[in-house]
């Protein structure tokens, strides 16, 4: 579960990254506005804890702009600003949940892991092209014909439509296939992850879809260009 933090206080966001690392999150830290409008675009996460008084880019500026390219990033408001009107402002901007400081982190915890919920039974289904897949049985089919994954082709399938259009790094890829942990799995590294993809790409003849390459970043999934 990748998760970005943009919270401008360093003691708070040490404390937070370091229980969020225990929870077993994959933590992000930026220190204000701009860094995290850079990492949304450069990375992909499965949640935000966003902060509204942010220095150089305030929070609801960095929420306003996240939602013209992506509606459907769990965002969660961590913020000082307990007024009806923030929370109204924060909720309009895009917001998915509000939690005021003070707080407890178990409730922020358990807050975060309700948005993941959520998002993923949203996502039970997607469809891209002429590609859907079926999260909950663990299948995909190209114009309505199977196709024969393999437990890792899968999870690879799955990272990449979940952020499509977005870079996926091949360190994501070994953590999504080693369920998190930061090493690779079985030793594949990052030649394996080449030969995953090169297989995945051949499956997806015909898909209108198709994964591309970004030199000394990753890879990313999107529509064929005609």
């Amino acid at each position: 579960m990748n998760l970005l933090l943009a919270e401008d206080d360093a003691i708070l966001a040490d404390a937070l990254c370091e229980q969020m690392r225990a929870s077993g999150f994959t933590v992000e830290h930026a220190p204000n506005g701009a860094v995290a409008q850079y990492l949304l675009a450069k990375q992909s996460f499965d949640v935000v804890v966003l902060d509204l008084g942010l220095p150089m880019v305030d929070g609801l500026e960095v929420l306003r702009q996240l939602r013209q390219t992506d509606d459907s990033l769990p965002v969660l408001i961590l913020t000082a600003l307990d007024s009806l009107e923030d929370r109204v402002a924060g909720l309009n901007a895009g917001a998915d949940d509000y939690l005021t400081k003070p707080f407890d982190f178990p409730e922020l915890e358990a807050r975060l892991r309700a948005l993941l919920r959520r998002s993923r039974a949203h996502k039970a289904s997607t469809e891209l092209g002429q590609l859907s897949m079926q999260r909950e049985t663990r299948s995909a089919q190209v114009r309505g014909d199977m196709l024969e994954l393999s437990p890792r082709e899968f999870d690879l399938l799955d990272l990449l439509l979940t952020h499509q259009g977005r870079v996926i790094t091949k360190e994501q890829i070994n953590q999504a296939w080693s369920g998190g942990a930061s090493a690779a799995v079985d030793g594949a590294g990052n030649n394996a992850v080449e030969v995953y993809i090169h297989r995945l790409r051949r499956k997806l003849e015909g898909a209108q879809v198709a994964i591309r390459t970004v030199r000394g970043l990753g890879y990313l999934l999107e529509l064929e260009r005609v």
